[in-house]
């Protein structure tokens, strides 16, 4: 007999669980069925799309941040919380910290994601917040809680960087602090969004204008420290009072990542074929903000979680293309619009023809979401319970 392939997944973001999950779906024969093993070093997924409804209580952790376990049962995955130390290519092993044993594998997923470089300005890494994971917004959360809980009259938030996390954050917290908050949104180039299409940056800069957030655009950050923030606009440096300051400028690549010995490109992501694979390593498949994607058509791929939803797709299916012998797919990648939140009840969406705004677009993003959430099961529970909300709202005394 011989041994079924084992396929490790390194990261459960977009990339990684949708990959996991897909795999389970094709028709394996008895031989060739896989062991499919995800490790993370969290014990929950997140959906970060929806990690702005927390700070506004509209969504709670359950519903955009499901245990892996949950998500996992009954479909033969295993999940392995760990953080991972290194992975050696040669021997086709993976080193988990404070294991004593390595975790061999046939076929490898990397799909870990990126981090926000906090090394950029002094004083970043002591004072500024992320905002990227579960913990981030507990942290934030916590510092809110504490200065709406105090008798100041005025609570002062500065946001770092006005693309789509910088201005969601931003419209955010104007609404949570209302009359209490000062809010101040800092952009390095000459407007906010760059990347984003002319209907969602102006319907962006009308919402953050209407919620009276302030916006510093072709302004630097110079430094910051626990109250204070100095900002360089035409060569001047003013030195601006903050309680607050959230940080959302830059994706870096995993220390893990960067040290295989791989071909990468100079922001360090890995250099994947339209299959998906890594140079030379056609055993590897890497996908997310980690991995520098040119797809069948000659388009560059964007690090967004609807590119790496999209991409988790044709990594399933070309791994089990892979092993059971089958032609591989080349990558295409659909744009099927962009999405934000721009408040409670207010959003904005366009693409495949459509421009929405207001609570269409609210309501929309939210379906489209949904549905986009993993496995059935937490799609009805979490639509379940939207579905009741007003109820219960209605009931409560």
């Amino acid at each position: 007999m011989t041994q079924q392939p084992r396929i490790c997944i390194l990261g459960g973001g977009f990339g990684g669980l949708y990959t996991a999950l897909k795999l389970t779906q094709f028709p394996w024969s008895k031989a060739e069925k896989p062991e499919i093993v995800l490790i993370d070093q969290r014990d929950r997924f997140l959906f970060s799309p929806l990690l702005y409804e927390l700070l506004t209580g509209e969504l709670e952790t359950w519903e955009i941040a499901p245990p892996y376990i949950e998500l996992l049962a009954n479909t033969g995955i295993q999940f392995v919380q760990a953080e991972v130390a290194g992975v050696d290519l040669a021997a086709q092993q993976i080193h988990i910290q404070n294991a004593a044993t390595e975790l061999s594998y046939d076929y490898l997923v990397l799909a870990m994601g990126g981090e926000t470089p906090l090394d950029l300005v002094p004083g970043a890494a002591e004072h500024a917040i992320p905002f990227r994971t579960v913990a981030d917004a507990y942290r934030l959360e916590e510092k809110l809680r504490s200065f709406e809980q105090s008798d100041r009259d005025k609570i002062r938030v500065a946001v770092v960087g006005a693309g789509y996390s910088g201005v969601e954050l931003a419209c955010k917290l104007a609404e949570r602090l209302g009359e209490r908050g000062r809010i101040r949104l800092i952009e390095a180039t000459d407007q906010i969004l760059r990347s984003s299409s002319e209907f969602n940056r102006k319907t962006a800069d009308e919402a953050l204008r209407k919620l009276n957030v302030w916006i510093d655009l072709e302004t630097q950050v110079e430094a910051i420290t626990a109250d204070q923030i100095d900002l360089k606009y035409k060569e001047q440096v003013d030195q601006i009072p903050v309680d607050i300051l959230l940080w959302t400028v830059g994706t870096r690549v995993a220390p893990i990542v960067q040290a295989l010995p791989l071909k990468r490109n100079q922001r360090q992501q890995l250099i994947v074929t339209p299959t998906l694979q890594v140079i030379d390593h056609p055993e590897i498949f890497a996908v997310g903000d980690l991995a520098e994607s040119i797809d069948a058509e000659g388009q560059k791929v964007p690090s967004t979680a609807q590119a790496a939803f999209q991409q988790a797709e044709y990594a399933g299916w070309n791994l089990w293309a892979t092993i059971t012998q089958k032609p591989l797919l080349p990558f295409r990648y659909q744009a099927l619009g962009e999405m934000m939140t721009l408040g409670k009840d207010n959003a904005t969406l366009a693409g495949l023809g459509l421009k929405l705004d207001g609570a269409p677009a609210h309501i929309a993003r939210r379906l489209i979401y949904l549905y986009r959430m993993p496995t059935l099961e937490h799609q009805l529970k979490v639509g379940l319970n939207w579905v009741m909300q007003p109820v219960r709202e209605l009931l409560s005394p």
